[in-house]
C-alpha cells in the first residue's frame, strides 16, 4: 500500500459539496481517506476570477499505481463536472492560458518517496511549494498524521 498526499480544490458553484463529494469518490475508488485537513478559503492562483477557491488536501492510502491514480483522479473530476485539464504543453508557454474556473480540480501531491518526471505526471507536485493554498493543509494534516504515530 501507498501513501498518495491529494490536493483539492473547488471555485464553481457548491464548493463544499464538490469537495466533499470529491473526497467520497476518492475514497470509493482510490483507496481509504486517512487524514482531511480544514477547508480554506482562498484566491485564485494564475488567473483573474471573481470565484474564491475552497482547498483541501487529504491523506490516502492506495493500492494504485502512480499512472492509475492520475486515471482515476480525472475520472473524479469529470465525474464532478470538470471539462479540461491544463495541457502540460501549455505550461511551457508562458503566454498560454493555464487555469480557469472549475468545479473540482484533484492534484497529486506526494506519492510515498517517489519522483516521476514525465510530460504528464510530475511528483512531487512542481509547484506545490510556491502555493500557500497547498502547503498550509498540507502542513496541518502532516502534523496530526505525526503527531498520531
Amino acid at each position: 500500500m501507498h501513501k498518495v498526499y491529494l490536493g483539492l480544490g473547488s471555485n464553481q458553484g457548491d464548493r463544499t459539496a464538490h469537495l466533499e463529494r470529491a473526497i467520497t469518490l476518492v475514497g470509493e475508488h482510490v483507496g481509504s481517506v486517512l487524514r482531511q485537513s480544514s477547508f480554506i478559503e482562498t484566491e485564485p492562483w494564475g488567473f483573474q476570477s471573481e470565484n474564491q477557491f475552497l482547498n483541501a488536501v487529504i491523506l490516502v492510502e492506495t493500492a494504485l499505481s502512480p499512472r492509475e491514480l492520475l486515471l482515476a483522479t480525472q475520472k473524479i473530476e469529470r465525474t464532478l463536472g470538470r471539462k479540461r485539464k491544463t495541457p502540460p504543453s501549455t505550461l511551457q508557454n508562458p503566454r498560454s492560458p493555464r487555469y480557469a474556473d472549475r468545479p473540482i480540480d484533484i492534484d497529486i501531491l506526494l506519492y510515498d518517496d517517489l519522483h516521476i518526471d514525465e510530460p504528464d505526471l510530475k511528483i512531487p507536485h512542481p509547484l506545490m511549494t510556491e502555493r500557500e493554498f497547498v502547503m498550509k493543509p498540507l502542513n496541518e494534516i502532516r502534523e496530526s498524521t505525526n503527531n498520531h504515530q
